[in-house]
């Protein structure tokens, strides 16, 4: 998908970095500059390229909605570690149970 900035002319995706094609470009501020424009300080966190500049109203919903899908898929995979985690520990402390190895003072 490509959008247009303020002088119409075609812009990358946001979330793209231009220098290394990342797609974990993020912003790290930004600023409503009127009705339905946006300034946005953007970053790649892979070759640390920044750029500033201001987009339209339909980049940033773009840009919104990727980063809302990579928080998603960050919480799904805490989830999923968090289990496997609780897990290990459940097999652990059964292990040592069944040893005999957890005492009174354990606790």
């Amino acid at each position: 998908m490509r959008f247009e900035d303020r002088a119409g002319r075609q812009t990358r995706p946001l979330h793209i970095c231009p220098d290394c094609q990342s797609s974990l470009v993020q912003p790290l501020s930004w600023t409503e500059t009127g009705e339905e424009q946006w300034e946005l300080e953007l970053s790649c966190p892979n070759c640390d390229w920044r750029e500033e500049g201001t987009y339209c109203q339909s980049a940033i919903e773009d840009l919104e909605d990727h980063l809302e899908d990579g928080l998603s898929d960050l919480l799904d995979d805490l989830h999923r570690l968090a289990q496997a985690n609780m897990a290990d520990e459940i097999q652990r402390f059964v292990r040592a149970l069944e040893a005999d190895l957890i005492l009174p003072e354990d606790f």
